[in-house]
C-alpha cells in the first residue's frame, strides 16, 4: 500500500486533473499527461516540484493504487503502447486509489490492540476490499465506493473510539470542526477526535496529539513544530507532507519526516 512509481505508468500525472493555483503551476485536464511527465513515466522535475510550483504533487499519495492498476488490472500493458487502454485505465485509477486508502486504514486498525472487539469484522472488510481491487476494470469502475466507504467507516470509527477510551481524562471532540487558522499552541488534544476537521494553517506548535483520531483531517500548512503525534490514529504520509514541522515533531514510527520540514 505504498506507492511504487517504478511499476506505475505515471497514472497520477495523467488521470487526475489540476488547476493553476498555489498547488500547481498550470492547468491540466483529466486524461491529459502533465508536461513534466517523461517517456519513462517518471517526473522530470521530481526533485524540484516545490521550487517549480507543484507542491500539490508532493502531498499526493496513491497508497499503491498506481502499480495495482498498471501491473494487475491491466497486466503491465501501458496506455502509450496500447492507446485503447488509456480511458478505462484512467477511469479505474481514482476508484482504485480510494480502495487502497481503505486498505491502509483497515490495516492500521488491525494493528490497534484496544480495537480487538472489531478485529473480526475488520479482517472481513480487509478480505472484501482486497478482493475488489483484484477485479476487472469494469467491475471496479462500477463500484459504489461511497457506500463501501460508509460501511468501512463505521468499523474505523469504532476502532478509533476503543483506542481513545484508553486515554485518561476527558477527550475533546472537534470532529468536522472548522479550525482553519486556529491558535492551538501547546494544546492538549490527546485522544481527541479531529476526524474531518479543517486545520488549514492552524498553529499546533507543541500540541499533544497522541492517540488523536486524524482520519480525513485537513492539515495543509498546519504548523506541527514540536508537536507530539505519537500513536496518532489514521494519520497518513500525505497529511504530514501537506503540513509544516521540524526536527522536534514526534511522529508515529510508520511515517517519515517530510524532507521539506
Amino acid at each position: 500500500m505504498q506507492a511504487d512509481c517504478a511499476d506505475c505508468f505515471g497514472l497520477c500525472c495523467v488521470a487526475l486533473p489540476f488547476s493553476r493555483s498555489t498547488d500547481f503551476a498550470a492547468d491540466k485536464a483529466a486524461g491529459q499527461p502533465c508536461s513534466n511527465l517523461r517517456s519513462d513515466f517518471r517526473c522530470g522535475i521530481h526533485a524540484q516540484l516545490r521550487d517549480k510550483g507543484y507542491p500539490g504533487c508532493t502531498v499526493f499519495d496513491c497508497f499503491g493504487a498506481g502499480q495495482k492498476v498498471s501491473q494487475v488490472t491491466f497486466g503491465g500493458t501501458d496506455w502509450r503502447r496500447a492507446p485503447e487502454t488509456a480511458r478505462p485505465m484512467f477511469e479505474v485509477f481514482p476508484v482504485m486509489r480510494q480502495l487502497h486508502e481503505l486498505l491502509w486504514y483497515i490495516t492500521e486498525a488491525l494493528d490497534l490492540a484496544p480495537a480487538r472487539p472489531v478485529h473480526k469484522k475488520l479482517r472481513q472488510a480487509l478480505t472484501r476490499v482486497d478482493g475488489l481491487t483484484r477485479g476487472s476494470a469494469e467491475s471496479i469502475t462500477g463500484l459504489d465506493v461511497n457506500a463501501l466507504r460508509g460501511e468501512v467507516n463505521v468499523l474505523l470509527l469504532k476502532a478509533g473510539e476503543l483506542v481513545r477510551e484508553q486515554v485518561p481524562g476527558r477527550k475533546k471532540n472537534h470532529r468536522g470542526a472548522d479550525l482553519m487558522g486556529a491558535k492551538l499552541p501547546e494544546a492538549d488534544l490527546r485522544g481527541a477526535s479531529l476526524r474531518g476537521a479543517l486545520l488549514v494553517a492552524a498553529d499546533l506548535r507543541g500540541a499533544d496529539l497522541r492517540d488523536a483520531d486524524l482520519i480525513g483531517a485537513d492539515l495543509r500548512d498546519a504548523d506541527l513544530s514540536g508537536a507530539d503525534l505519537t500513536g496518532a490514529l489514521f494519520l497518513t504520509q500525505a497529511q504530514l507532507n501537506a503540513a509544516r514541522g521540524d526536527a522536534a515533531t514526534r511522529l508515529p514510527p510508520s511515517l517519515s519526516r517530510p524532507v521539506h520540514w
